[in-house]
């Protein structure tokens, strides 16, 4: 990454190169597959019978939760595509705003440390 990067270079920095994050990829699944076989269990338990039977409802449960949560990733994404593309038009339309920071080196950020014993 080079040193000085405009903001509209920071907004469109990484959008090929970014990983997805892995767990961003599988969490409708590592959260649908328990809340489906709860909810079969939960069905199953609220009419009095054993907690596994009916096993097709904690399949259609499963695949129920999953769909769901997979329909709200896509919708999450799409806010925030939508989100960065707002924020990347406002800056290439007002690039005065944004200027491009000076370099500082971490002595000009710190205070001196003067120890007190």
């Amino acid at each position: 990454m080079s040193a000085h990067l405009s903001a509209i270079d920071l907004l469109k920095l990484g959008d090929e190169d970014r990983k997805k994050p892995f767990l961003n990829q599988i969490w409708p699944y590592v959260i649908g597959v328990p809340f489906g076989i709860g909810s079969g269990i939960m069905m199953n338990f609220g009419t009095r019978r054993p907690i596994f039977s009916g096993i097709q409802k904690h399949i259609l449960g499963v695949a129920g939760w999953c769909a769901l949560l997979n329909y709200v990733q896509n919708k999450r994404n799409e806010y925030f595509a939508e989100k960065d593309a707002v924020y990347r038009h406002y800056v290439e339309l007002h690039p005065e705003d944004f200027p491009i920071p000076e370099r500082k080196k971490l002595a000009d950020v710190f205070e001196p440390w003067v120890p007190i014993r």
